[in-house]
């Protein structure tokens, strides 16, 4: 497994993590029992970053982590998690004393003293003009709650704005084939201010493991059917945005350019990897065969330059007009 340097936290990750929104039950019904299994067949993998928040399945997620931390003491793991969202997205509700109560729950919940890294939970875009905000979070740091933070954002304008405190030591953005803006205004800035990247979403919810179809049926619970027009949260969170019958159309396009020793899903992850501003992609996985198959991407060779055109190609003619200047 390839390491990076998450910018300014100073610490080595894998470059593939492991995402854990879909562990919190967001996804449909998911099995605890199974979601461990899940944690430990990445770690056994060489995954060594694993993100949450705290609202994944009201902290569920967390805590199944902080359970992977008590069984796997001793080995270099690095627990990303966010914080924000158990509110509403009321600017006067962010408070050094909620960020306290916020921090001292998921250091509960993981069971740590020191949070390795909390990022704002996609926060309305006036925080980013608020420097009470960030000093807040040096207050924590000082007070060795936590190691660092970052930002987790919607929109590159977002991330661009927030890379401007020194404090934010990483951000956490939508890059994927169908999500390429990031590339255009925002990784190169970020690599001169040494900040990490996380890729989100780096699946696109889904579609780019070709796995999905017209005829898909979705569980109440899961996004991908509750939120397709942005009903309950951004809609760029639900398929990078992308409507799913394009999204479908898309991927078979990208079916004919995928390597003879890999899947769909791993070409999409190696794409993102391509660019060394990346730290790294952090794709969900709800069972050990996912999380194996995630961490494999990173022993992937690098894409050929024509395979890279050919992307660049069909997100110019077929994505770049629907989601580009949207996020």
């Amino acid at each position: 497994m390839e390491l990076r340097r998450l910018g300014r936290t100073g610490r080595m990750v894998s470059t593939i993590g492991f995402g854990a929104w879909a562990i919190g039950g967001d996804w449909g019904g998911v099995d605890d029992s199974d979601s461990l299994r899940a944690l430990h067949a990445a770690a056994d993998a060489g995954v060594t970053l694993f993100d949450t928040a705290d609202v994944y399945g009201d902290g569920r997620s967390e805590r199944l982590i902080g359970q992977l931390l008590r069984e796997r003491s001793g080995e270099s793991l690095f627990v990303a998690t966010k914080m924000g969202r158990r509110a509403p997205l009321d600017l006067a509700g962010y408070t050094p004393e909620a960020f306290r109560g916020w921090v001292d729950r998921s250091r509960d919940n993981l069971g740590v003293d020191c949070l390795d890294l909390v990022q704002l939970h996609c926060l309305p875009t006036a925080i980013y003009y608020r420097p009470e905000i960030f000093a807040a979070l040096d207050d924590l740091v000082a007070a060795n709650a936590i190691a660092a933070y970052g930002v987790s954002v919607e929109r590159v304008e977002e991330a661009l704005k927030a890379i401007e405190f020194p404090g934010v030591a990483s951000v956490q953005i939508i890059y994927n084939i169908v999500r390429q803006r990031p590339a255009e205004r925002f990784l190169a800035e970020a690599a001169r201010r040494d900040v990490g990247v996380l890729a989100r979403v780096p699946l696109a919810s889904g579609l780019l493991t070709g796995k999905l179809s017209k005829a898909t049926v979705f569980d109440e619970s899961d996004h991908r059917r509750f939120n397709r027009h942005g009903e309950s949260f951004d809609v760029g969170e639900t398929f990078a945005g992308v409507d799913y019958e394009t999204g479908l159309a898309v991927v078979e396009q990208l079916r004919s350019l995928v390597p003879t020793d890999a899947t769909l899903a791993q070409m999409a992850l190696r794409w993102i990897l391509m660019s060394e501003a990346v730290t790294a992609a952090i794709p969900g996985a709800k069972t050990p065969e996912q999380a194996r198959a995630n961490a494999a991407a990173a022993d992937l060779a690098p894409l050929p330059a024509a395979t890279m055109e050919q992307i660049a190609r069909l997100y110019r003619e077929r994505v770049r007009p629907l989601v580009h200047q949207r996020w």
